[in-house]
């Protein structure tokens, strides 16, 4: 399963650039209106839950936890297409929206990296992502009467932070790539 993780760590990089790209849009933009708000979040989310989807059939294989990662993948999706199916909805349903998204997938992130902690060196950061995740969506049932400049600010900084933080994982993945496959080289030519 490392391996496999280490093999696409690309996919957590992409993942990571848009997150970070979305939450500078919504901090340079936070007068953004709601059907605006609502799009970019229902783009990211599918976005980010096909990423998903694709890299859990690619290690159903190889990895018996890799349902984890689908589960995450279909709930991005789900939260994805009813945002931009109801474009028109309120802010306080849009935040409901929003914090159970994230704190369903901040959940699967925790029992991905609890699954993965003796196969990957390193593995605190999808947790800390995970847990990130999770406080932005508590954060955010604690406080509905936010306004949309204000949901904008947080929804922008999270993404931001979980953005770089997957950006890291996904860098020293990279790394670990490179290692593996020289080792392989080194086996093979042996």
């Amino acid at each position: 399963m490392l391996v496999l993780l280490a093999r696409n760590w690309w996919t957590l990089l992409i993942r990571g650039i848009a997150a970070i790209l979305f939450g500078i849009l919504a901090l340079i933009w936070p007068g953004l209106t709601l059907t605006v708000l609502v799009i970019f979040f229902g783009a990211y989310a599918l976005v980010d839950g096909a990423f998903n989807i694709v890299a859990a059939f690619r290690r159903r294989k190889k990895d018996e936890d890799w349902w984890l990662l689908l589960l995450e993948g279909l709930s991005s999706l789900l939260f994805g297409v009813l945002a931009l199916t109801w474009p028109e909805i309120t802010a306080l349903v849009l935040l409901i929206f929003i914090a159970a998204w994230a704190l369903v997938t901040g959940a699967f992130e925790v029992a991905a990296a609890i699954a993965l902690r003796k196969e990957l060196e390193g593995e605190w950061m999808l947790i800390l992502s995970g847990l990130a995740s999770m406080i932005f969506g508590t954060l955010l049932f604690a406080f509905p009467g936010a306004g949309a400049v204000a949901v904008a600010w947080i929804i922008g900084s999270y993404a931001i932070l979980f953005g770089a933080l997957l950006v890291a994982l996904s860098l020293r993945l990279r790394k670990l790539s490179k290692s593996l496959e020289q080792g392989l080289q080194a086996r093979a030519s042996a």
